[in-house]
């Protein structure tokens, strides 16, 4: 008797796990199930307007289970929990529900190209799982949410082309695994934090075209990935830190249109062996052009027009990709013969679009190699100089010539009747010089 009482015992406490469980994992489901699918309908409800032919919206209704509603991914694992929510693209007006918070699960959140306005909601920072996160080109208003620190597992966050303001978190600094943070063309002020530079994995940090001021913190120098900076148009001051130019990682950097002062370093091109891109024009830059950085035959743009350089024009011969070269508005140039020999390097330059030279003590006669540049070159500016002598015959070569400038200069004899040739030519600008004969027909 007393074994029976066991066993009958025994099974009951063993019906009773099972159905402990059972239910647990129907409860479960079902709190997944209505959870998310009722923080789905409120951030729905939220969204105002469906523009044009873009009915998106109308698949979120009550015949088809939300794991079927157009940009929802449901997990596989975790069954009705959403995944990925990506409505990009799609002309969405509204604000972004607080509800979004609740899709625990979430991984991916793309809504980037809509005209989504209002605050980010700060309840983002209960999305733990969160890795991308996408809101660029809306129009989000407010403050970066401070708790965004607390989304641990995020990769990719671009708030770009939105009318942000305030100041950029220093939290953000805890996001061990990001590896790309844009926010760009925003309205943000402040200084760029310093905990930027704990982000060991960042690869991509761009931060143009805000209200920031400030130096340029040095501990940016210590994100070993980095392969692009962007601080262009803000207002940053001070010297760009000797650190940056120890990431040999970087292929662009752009810092244009600031106050930054100093010079850059003669040993730039060992520093920065993977180059394409330098953009600094617009600074407060003096000394001269360091002739190690033209030893980096990946540079492709080259721009550091409007600043106080000196010096001569280094040898370009190396620069075989070259696509875009301004050294215009500086000092450079001795105002003598042998100023403009670097022109005769650039020939090596077969994909060159354009040549700014203008506005510096440029002096001397243009080679006659011109005619061998890119026939893909647009746009040549010479303008405000002290080059003197005749225009180089073969300039008709130049078949994709859209802009020339060459006023202010003392260019004599002249012009030669094969700039007929020049098809594309929207703008001729030889004003102020010593030309004369007649105008080819």
């Amino acid at each position: 008797m007393g074994v029976l009482v066991l066993k009958m015992i025994l099974i009951y406490l063993l019906f009773s796990a099972v159905f402990v469980c059972c239910w647990s994992s129907l409860q479960s489901g079902l709190g997944g199930n209505a959870t998310d699918r009722l923080a789905l309908l409120a951030i729905k409800a939220q969204i105002k307007q469906d523009l044009h032919n873009y009915n998106v919206m109308s698949s979120w209704n009550e015949s088809t289970h939300f794991c079927m509603w157009h940009g929802v991914t449901c997990s596989r694992r975790h069954r009705q929990r959403v995944t990925n929510l990506d409505l990009q693209s799609q002309n969405l007006v509204g604000k972004l529900s607080p509800n979004i918070g609740n899709l625990s699960f979430l991984r991916e959140l793309s809504l980037q190209n809509n005209n989504f306005s209002h605050e980010i909601p700060p309840q983002i920072g209960n999305l733990r799982r969160l890795q991308v996160l996408r809101l660029d080109v809306n129009s989000f208003s407010g403050s970066i949410p401070h708790n965004m620190s607390y989304c641990f597992n995020l990769i990719h966050v671009n708030f770009s082309l939105n009318k942000l303001v305030g100041k950029i978190p220093s939290e953000i600094g805890l996001l061990s695994k990001l590896q790309k943070f844009s926010l760009q063309y925003n309205n943000v002020m402040g200084q760029v934090p310093p905990s930027l530079g704990n982000i060991s994995s960042l690869r991509s940090l761009s931060l143009v075209s805000n209200n920031l001021m400030g130096n340029i913190p040095s501990s940016l120098g210590q994100l070993k990935k980095l392969t692009f900076l962007g601080l262009g148009e803000n207002h940053m001051s001070g010297s760009i830190p000797s650190s940056i130019y120890n990431l040999s990682s970087l292929v662009a950097i752009s810092m244009a249109t600031n106050q930054i002062q100093g010079s850059l370093p003669s040993d730039i091109g060992k520093s920065l062996p993977n180059l394409e891109i330098l953009s600094i024009y617009s600074n407060q830059l003096t000394g001269s052009i360091p002739p190690s950085i033209f030893n980096v035959t990946s540079v492709w743009v080259f721009d550091v027009g409007s600043n106080n350089l000196i010096g001569r024009v280094p040898n370009l011969q190396k620069l075989h990709n070259l696509l875009y070269f301004d050294v215009g508005d500086n000092n450079i140039g001795s105002g003598k013969e042998g100023d403009l020999s670097f022109l005769s390097d650039l020939t090596n330059a077969t994909q060159l679009r354009r040549l700014m030279i203008s506005d510096n003590n440029f002096g001397g006669t243009l080679p006659m190699s011109i005619s061998n540049l890119s026939t893909k070159l647009e746009m040549f500016w010479v303008e405000y100089n002290q080059i003197y002598g005749s225009i180089p015959s073969g300039i008709g070569n130049l078949v994709s010539l859209e802009l020339l400038h060459w006023g202010y200069n003392s260019f004599t004899g002249n012009i030669p009747s094969d700039m007929g040739k020049l098809s594309n030519l929207g703008a001729l600008e030889i004003f102020m010089n010593k030309l004369s004969g007649n105008i080819p027909s």
